[in-house]
């Protein structure tokens, strides 16, 4: 069952969330975070202002995913992550 960009919003919200609150996380969660993005920013009822967000958030999860010291990847990247939560709560 696809789930609707709203619910992959929330998903990935809540995720990024997890990341920037525990200072770690796995490739798996990586990879979740890449799907639900590219699943997003072809999907034409999301808010267009978001999508520079998404793309940020790619970029992120494709560097996490291949880091060698994840939880250092995310330990640097907490601010972006609270921000990034942040600016989707206004386009959602």
């Amino acid at each position: 069952m696809p789930l609707n960009s709203q619910y992959q919003l929330t998903l990935l919200k809540d995720i990024l969330s997890n990341h920037q609150t525990d200072c770690c996380g796995s490739v798996s969660e990586c990879e979740q975070v890449e799907r639900l993005v590219k699943s997003l920013m072809v999907n034409v009822d999301i808010d267009q202002n978001i999508k520079p967000i998404l793309q940020e958030i790619y970029d992120y999860s494709q560097s996490g995913a291949g880091s060698s010291d994840l939880d250092s990847h995310i330990t640097n990247n907490k601010q972006n992550l609270a921000q990034w939560v942040s600016d989707m709560d206004q386009f959602s």
